[in-house]
């Protein structure tokens, strides 16, 4: 039997260190008398003794006997232990310097890369005189004869999306939602370097929307005439257009139809000042073009609000204007583009009429709008966004009477919008998080980027008010959650998802390969293919030859699974207007500027 082993110990005397309590912020709590940080010791309770007057009841050192009972055990152990210890170290140096794959989430989401790709998918759906100088070099001079059908020079501005077709009101839709993201944050543009980038693209679009309508002139009676397609969906006597053929842009020899439209188009022109009242105060240094397209604006805003209201409706109500149209971008009603296009003349002249146009057909609108589209952003739906455009114009300049009260509603309506992002018993999520906005309208990612970029920038706005919360009816929620919300939005759309992947295309490690784009899909080696070539490429089942980067595909279903496959288009397909949403959140999302600049932060005057 082994020897008891008596066992001493030892209290050492232990001075008592004070501290600042630190909040979960990272910051030191304040002393509560003034500013300072010191702390203060007054009101620790007082003992009759002092601690160092209490004598050890224990000696000062510990006396220990170990006795190994069974060496062959303790050898065992001694080597197991080492083992265990090298295993360990092992593991965390595999780990450490292992190349880390499909590691695009959390922190190391990099939105900088992200948006200099999301501005390149522009670059490659130009159409025109191609720029030498373009990124995308898969890429040439492509409908030049665009418009001469009407005696009209069209040409320029940008294929919608995998086919060849230009649509002016998406068109719009988009180099609005740019022009608005940069005036919003033109110092994170600046910062990343990608300012210039995107006011280029900006001018290429304005630049088109210009051609695309002719004012009224008095002098010879003309009336109101506005361009809203080039390129042709419906197939006369089986001839090629820019659905049955598959070919590159630089290849088209078909004639391209050109739809015609008139004063009766009221969104179409209402896109479209918005697109160049937004577009004027991104170069507003450039004072000509600035004031070119103000003017533009200005000059199609009262020549469309001129026309008997009853007239008034959707382009694609009209065969000659938007028939070709309908299937794909079939617009549901006029006065939210009416509304949209006076809110932005607002903010580019600061004329109170447009400010008072803008809010009256707001409510006309809102009295008007249907569940279908209650939380949407898109290009077929601004209420949403004139909402919170409104809230900024109330929080941040105020006009008072007699707008206070649509303003108000303005900001209670984005306060319950905000709301049905956050709460799940308003809208549902996919199992991987996705926001389901229309669950049975196409894909799902060009609403949840919208949703992103709403919901940032709204927090952006509350927190420039120094608020922290906000509430709608029973349901409260924080400027935290907003950001959070935005982006899981994000970082899904850039692989944080259950089928890892990536849905901007060139995005981390694994992305779509079968984009559903005609100029992608075809090799770029200078030969000429036509339509019959084209259906080869169209139907292979290897990758794309060129990577369209850049390009938000339409993404997964409501399960989140996703087919890459380049004949399931309403998955592998991508749009310009999608992508202006996506743009948009990416640099809401970016960390502010990193050091002080000579330029407006926002769209409110911030610096």
């Amino acid at each position: 039997m082994a020897p008891t082993v008596p066992l001493t110990l030892e209290t050492e005397k232990q001075p008592v260190t004070y501290v600042h309590t630190v909040l979960e912020t990272g910051r030191l709590l304040a002393s509560s008398r003034g500013n300072s940080l010191a702390p203060e010791f007054n009101h620790s309770p007082k003992s009759s003794a002092a601690y160092e007057s209490i004598p050890s009841h224990y000696p000062k050192s510990f006396d220990y006997n170990i006795v190994i009972t069974d060496r062959e055990h303790f050898h065992r152990f001694i080597i197991v232990s080492v083992a265990i210890i090298f295993a360990i170290t092992a593991v965390i140096l595999l780990v450490h310097f292992l190349p880390q794959k499909n590691k695009h989430h959390g922190s190391s989401i990099n939105l900088k890369l992200a948006v200099n790709q999301a501005l390149t998918f522009y670059d490659a759906q130009k159409s025109g005189y191609y720029p030498r100088n373009s990124p995308v070099k898969f890429r040439g001079d492509s409908g030049l004869q665009d418009g001469n059908s009407a005696k009209a020079n069209l040409t320029g501005g940008f294929y919608d999306s995998g086919n060849n077709i230009k649509f002016t009101f998406t068109t719009a839709y988009t180099m609005t939602l740019l022009s608005w993201s940069t005036m919003e944050y033109q110092g994170k543009y600046a910062d990343i370097g990608e300012l210039h980038h995107v006011r280029e693209i900006i001018r290429w679009g304005s630049d088109y929307l210009l051609k695309v309508f002719i004012p009224p002139d008095s002098k010879s009676g003309s009336n109101l005439t506005m361009y809203s397609q080039v390129g042709s969906t419906i197939s006369n006597n089986n001839e090629p257009n820019d659905i049955s053929c598959w070919q590159r842009p630089e290849d088209m020899k078909y004639e391209r139809l050109v739809s015609t439209c008139d004063g009766s188009a009221s969104d179409l022109a209402g896109e479209i000042v918005a697109a160049l009242s937004a577009a004027s105060m991104v170069f507003k240094e450039d004072q000509d073009y600035s004031r070119k397209l103000i003017q533009a604006a200005e000059n199609l805003y009262e020549a469309v609000t001129k026309e008997d209201p009853k007239k008034q409706g959707t382009y694609t109500n009209v065969d000659a204007c938007g028939k070709q149209a309908r299937m794909l971008y079939n617009s549901t009603s006029h006065k939210d583009e009416l509304a949209w296009g006076a809110t932005w003349l607002f903010l580019a002249t600061e004329e109170t009429d447009y400010l008072a146009n803008a809010t009256a057909l707001f409510l006309s609108a809102k009295a008007d709008e249907t569940n279908f589209n209650k939380e949407v952003f898109d290009w077929n739906n601004k209420l949403n966004a004139i909402a919170v455009l409104l809230t900024g114009i109330r929080y941040f300049q105020d006009p008072g009477f007699p707008y206070e009260d649509v303003l108000k509603l303005s900001s209670n309506s984005t306060d319950s919008l905000m709301c049905s992002y956050l709460l799940n018993k308003y809208l549902s999520r996919t199992p991987g998080g996705l926001i389901i906005l229309k669950p049975d309208m196409g894909p799902l990612l060009q609403y949840a980027a919208t949703a992103s970029f709403l919901s940032k920038l709204y927090s952006d706005y509350l927190d420039h008010l120094k608020m922290t919360s906000a509430s709608c009816k029973n349901d409260e929620f924080s400027v935290k959650m907003l950001r959070d919300f935005s982006s899981s939005q994000v970082n899904y759309i850039l692989g944080q998802n259950p089928m890892k992947m990536s849905y901007l295309v060139g995005y981390g490690d694994r992305y779509p390969v079968q984009v559903h784009h005609r100029g992608a899909s075809i090799p770029w080696d200078n030969r000429y293919k036509n339509c019959d070539d084209g259906k080869k490429w169209r139907n292979s089942k290897d990758p794309n030859p060129q990577v369209l980067l850049g390009a938000m595909v339409g993404g997964p279903d409501t399960d989140d699974k996703f087919s890459d496959q380049r004949s399931n288009q309403r998955f592998t397909e991508p749009n310009i207007a999608s992508n202006a949403g996506l743009v948009a959140a990416l640099i809401a999302l970016q960390d502010p500027p990193s050091n002080s600049q000579d330029i407006k932060n926002s769209l409110w005057g911030w610096t």
